[in-house]
């Protein structure tokens, strides 16, 4: 059934609106009135953006309040030599409103036509993203994965990823690649949406929390910042770095960097990469090198059973003839024995005599050195008493010499002969006949005694001043 398109129905009954309108109508009557809006700069952090080969660039504006879809003519992008914006930047876009009515087989679409584009900075996403890296850096959480100890072949490993995505293929394609038949455990939870972060969270503690899981591995395809922002929450983060269990974390491409990254035990580029680091150890090869390791010990084994085998059976045949060469052996080693220890005893006395002989020479030899000595001293004893005898005697004789002068040199010897000494009033001998005048008296020292007595001239001159 056809429809008349200028037919226009009736409107709904009581309705003080205006109308109804066609939608085609309204839809270009819309997009003539957003169309007809101020034409403005805008500013927010690019998320989203897509490149691609059709005639226009697309990509949104987002802050903490709202979002804004963009385009933008691929010629007129390409002329700004930008490159492909990356995510999280924060540009300035100078446009305005624009609208497609759409039609029968195609959707409407509003957007914000860009007419040009200037790089503002580093976007405030980004920017909380670094901020939140330091924080996490100065609490050392960052560390105490990294010091955990992974094992070289676990036998239970954990996984958390999205149920649908190409990741779990990955992480089966690389543990089959490294020839693992271990247990896996699966936790799988959402990797992209403001539920992800608490649900991979829990499924991470559930994980840690069963004693047979020995690693966890965290993984997840590409995508923008945007995408993978939930492997970037706070929570999540100090989760990883407080887990018993190390942590492999997967998370995007070569390029992309999340917070998990960090703080887990291992990063990896890809979940492929991420299932053999779990299994550090590759069991198809070990298995070989042990079997080349047994196959080698069985081969030195045997032959070391059959080496000692045939000496055995050497041992068996002529048992007797061993016994008698090894008691020949042993009589021969008891003559030397016996012979040495002779020889030893009779050096020994030899020694013993000599060192006796010596001994005997060497005290009669001490004997007549002592009495040599013991006539020597008798002789120097003698000399010495006649020595001291002499010079005591040439001594005497010398002080009886010396006594006699200085007797005969005695000044009482001369008083006793007549003679006098005059001695002034100091005690001092008078020498001259000036100084006896001068002195006002005068001792004459007989050998018998001293008189006092008077100048003369000294007793005129006291009469005269009378």
């Amino acid at each position: 059934m056809s429809i008349d398109p200028d037919a226009r129905p009736d409107g709904i009954p009581g309705s003080s609106l205006s109308g109804p309108f066609a939608v085609g109508q309204y839809a270009a009557a819309l997009k003539e009135r957003l169309r007809g809006f101020t034409r403005v700069q805008v500013f927010g952090e690019v998320v989203g953006f897509k490149g691609g080969t059709g005639a226009k660039v697309y990509f949104e504006l987002r802050d903490a309040t709202g979002a804004l879809p963009c385009s933008m003519w691929r010629k007129e992008f390409d002329a700004l030599d930008l490159g492909a914006l990356e995510e999280g930047a924060q540009v300035v876009v100078a446009g305005g409103c624009d609208y497609y009515p759409g039609s029968r087989t195609s959707s409407p679409s509003f957007s914000f036509a860009v007419t040009g584009v200037r790089i503002a900075g580093e976007g405030d996403l980004l920017a909380q993203l670094a901020q939140l890296r330091r924080r996490l850096a100065s609490e050392g959480l960052f560390e105490p994965q990294k010091q955990l100890a992974r094992p070289s072949l676990p036998r239970t490993i954990g996984v958390v990823t999205g149920e649908g995505g190409k990741a779990r293929d990955d992480v089966l394609a690389g543990l089959r690649r490294r020839g693992w038949a271990g247990t896996v455990v699966w936790a799988f939870a959402p990797v992209q949406d403001r539920h992800a972060a608490p649900r991979i969270t829990r499924a991470l503690q559930d994980l840690a929390a069963c004693p047979q899981v020995e690693v966890v591995i965290v993984a997840r395809g590409g995508g923008s910042l945007a995408d993978l922002f939930a492997f970037c929450d706070e929570t999540l983060c100090r989760t990883v770095a407080l887990l018993r269990v190390p942590v492999i974390a997967s998370v995007g491409h070569h390029t992309d960097a999340t917070l998990i990254d960090d703080v887990a035990a291992v990063c990896c580029s890809t979940p492929t990469h991420a299932a053999e680091g779990a299994v550090p150890v590759h069991c198809g090869e070990a298995r070989s090198q042990l079997l080349a390791v047994g196959r080698r010990l069985e081969a030195q084994s045997r032959s070391a059973v059959l080496s000692r085998a045939r000496t055995l059976a050497a041992y068996s045949r002529a048992p007797s003839e061993h016994v008698a060469r090894h008691r020949v052996r042993l009589h021969q080693q008891l003559r030397e024995l016996r012979a040495s220890a002779g020889r030893g005893l009779a050096d020994r006395e030899a020694a013993t005599a000599t060192r006796a002989v010596v001994v005997a020479r060497k005290a009669g030899a001490t004997r007549v050195a002592i009495e040599r000595g013991s006539s020597r001293a008798s002789t120097d004893a003698a000399t010495l008493t006649r020595s001291a005898s002499a010079a005591g005697a040439r001594r005497r004789a010398t002080l009886e010499r010396l006594e006699l002068a200085l007797t005969a040199h005695d000044p009482q010897r001369t008083l006793e002969r007549g003679y006098a000494l005059v001695e002034g009033p100091d005690g001092e001998p008078v020498s001259s006949a000036a100084a006896g005048r001068a002195a006002a008296t005068l001792d004459v020292r007989f050998a018998d005694g001293v008189v006092r007595a008077r100048p003369v001239e000294s007793a005129s001159n006291e009469a005269a001043s009378r």
